[in-house]
């Protein structure tokens, strides 16, 4: 499973399938995308009049000293102004509402891809990064549907509109101000080619400083017990003055291009006013004339300006158009079954691995890789009784555990439950009759009772009652709130105990048939421990258990207890039947306990 690119390749400007793709987000909001280009264009057509209407008031209104005619004109300038704002107003809340919906459910359709992914995607692919395509990427796609694929209709309607005008009212006039239009090009080339590569830079940087620092915050504890915040520090440093440099470059550009474009309608203007005065005092052309084109040109730059900016928005667009495609294309590699089956009613919970073979990074099941994590693996876990994976690490312990929950595939071999493959059942059925308690406490912001029913359908009497079998109300009873104790981020205003216990009290809310716990012990104390494994022995009964440890004291009734050795089971038995014969179980044992404990 390869991860997301994080340096992009140079991207075109305009890619016609892409924006296809991104217009169809479009079509729930196309009665009000109708609306606002209409709105566009009203606006287009209103910035023709204040000339028109300047060119009659000094042709006509000034000479004949007409003051009624004059007046008449000033209240149509400004009702059209009037009108503008209005025009613009509504355009600019409809476009805004368009981008925000847009942006609402492009987040919800990554988000709710982002839950389908598999896990090995997570596995290769940062969390920061992942991060910066649900937020910034998708705030470029709000600018450009805020204030780019909309008010372009509006610019060129303006600018083709304009043009006409220009030249139906003097063409030699029209051929002056349009004679700066090459050099508006050659700037705007210049600029689109320098903010594509600063902003092209921007996105790199920032995508790094957003894994970079989700990094090193989850890692504060460590960070801190090592002394290593100068160096976090100055790793941050260089990376935020990188994104500060992206940003300068691309300052720089924009502080060049835009008193460029001033300079050339400057330039316009002085040529329209060194011809026009000449036509003025040779061929009698009206002061009326030259005022109105002074106008037109004036707002003639104007959307030749906004182009450049949106052709430049738009090559940022397509950029973060490609990564969000790009991530909303990968590959699901767990996939639902087409026709799931249903576990038999009621569940009896028997766990059975057939000739498992399962290799990380791959879908081939080559039998020259050499890479295997298991080779071989089966097994049988019978209704009601507990199996114990036990090795050193990497033996493949977690791995099994994995493949049980369908976080990955194998790509030999098959699992069952109740004699039903696993592949054929839902996620949701699947998991719905397994409770797993993990070696990774992970507990989500807010009360403990939520954490413990994560918004299932069960009664609040069964999460208090699960609790209290595995002896978490006596620290809950402690908090202030009880069980609406409001939890801080993974839960870090408890202990890790607490949260351990919290974890397997979530485990047994739902009352699975089969149980997972994978190192579910590790970090309780003495006292905890054995309130844990009071209440495991009492909750074993009429479960399968699946039970991985390196602590052997936790395992030592166990119905049978599989040894893994290289992804191989090695040994099989009762802890009794394997401490009687040499190998890795009693090598294991000796370790930990000693010859005395051996004896």
């Amino acid at each position: 499973m390869t991860g997301l690119a994080e340096d992009e390749a140079e991207t075109r400007a305009y890619d016609a399938a892409l924006a296809r793709r991104l217009l169809t987000y479009l079509r729930p909001y196309r009665w009000a995308t109708a609306f606002a280009v209409l709105l566009l264009l009203l606006l287009s057509g209103l910035a023709l009049i204040p000339p028109a209407l300047t060119q009659r008031a000094l042709d006509v209104a000034v000479p004949r000293r007409d003051a009624g005619l004059l007046a008449t004109l000033a209240g149509l300038y400004v009702a059209t102004l009037v009108l503008e704002f209005a025009f613009e107003w509504g355009s600019s809340v409809l476009t805004t509402w368009i981008g925000q919906g847009v942006m609402a459910d492009l987040r919800e359709e990554l988000f709710g891809h982002l839950q389908r992914l598999s896990i090995p995607f997570f596995d290769g692919n940062p969390v920061g990064r992942l991060m910066t395509r649900v937020t910034s990427d998708v705030e470029t796609l709000n600018e450009v549907f805020t204030s780019g694929i909309v008010t372009v209709f509006g610019d060129c309607f303006t600018l083709a509109a304009i043009m006409a005008m220009m030249l139906y009212t003097d063409w030699r006039l029209a051929l002056v101000a349009f004679g700066v239009i090459p050099f508006v090009v050659l700037v705007a080339a210049y600029f689109r080619r320098g903010t594509r590569t600063a902003f092209r830079d921007i996105r790199i940087r920032l995508a790094r400083l957003n894994s970079y620092l989700q990094e090193q915050l989850s890692g504060m504890r460590v960070i801190q017990l090592f002394s290593r915040e100068e160096r976090s520090a100055r790793g941050f440093a260089a990376i935020n003055q990188e994104h500060l440099e992206a940003h300068l470059r691309s300052i720089t550009v924009y502080a060049l291009f835009f008193p460029a474009i001033e300079l050339l309608t400057a330039v316009a203007l002085a040529a329209l006013l060194w011809y026009g005065g000449l036509r003025t005092a040779q061929t009698g052309l009206t002061i009326g004339v030259l005022a109105a084109f002074i106008q037109l040109t004036r707002r003639f730059f104007q959307p030749l300006q906004d182009l450049s900016e949106k052709y430049n928005l738009l090559q940022s667009a397509m950029a973060s158009s490609e990564r969000i495609f790009g991530l909303l294309e990968q590959p699901i590699t767990v996939r639902e079954p087409a026709r799931s089956r249903r576990l038999p009613v009621p569940v009896r919970g028997e766990v059975c691995f057939e000739g498992v073979w399962f290799a990380y990074g791959t879908g081939n099941g080559s039998a020259e890789r050499a890479d295997w994590v298991l080779k071989d693996v089966s097994f049988t876990a019978r209704p009601g009784e507990t199996v114990a994976l036990v090795g050193h690490t990497g033996a493949g312990k977690t791995t099994i555990i994995n493949l049980l929950l369908r976080f990955y595939e194998p790509q030999r071999g098959r699992i069952t439950i109740d004699d039903v493959d696993i592949r054929e059942l839902s996620s949701s059925e699947l998991r719905a009759a397994i409770g797993f308690v993990q070696q990774d406490l992970f507990l989500f912001t807010g009360d403990i009772l939520r954490n413990l029913r994560l918004d299932a359908p069960v009664e609040e009497t069964a999460a208090i009652a699960a609790a209290k079998r595995v002896g978490a109300d006596r620290f809950i009873a402690r908090l202030p709130g009880g069980y609406g104790h409001e939890l801080a981020e993974r839960g870090r205003n408890l202990s890790v105990g607490e949260r351990q216990l919290l974890s397997f009290a979530r485990a047994l809310t739902l009352d699975p048939r089969i149980l997972v716990l994978d190192e579910a012990t590790s970090s309780v104390d003495a006292e905890a421990e054995a309130q844990i494994q009071a209440a495991i022995s009492e909750l074993m009964q009429g479960r399968t258990s699946l039970v991985v440890a390196h602590r052997l004291s936790t395992i030592l009734h166990a119905d049978q207890i599989l040894v893994l050795h290289h992804g191989e089971i090695r040994q099989r038995g009762t802890h009794r039947d394997l401490l009687s014969r040499e190998g890795l179980y009693q090598r294991l044992y000796r370790l930990q306990f000693g010859q005395a404990g051996a004896a």
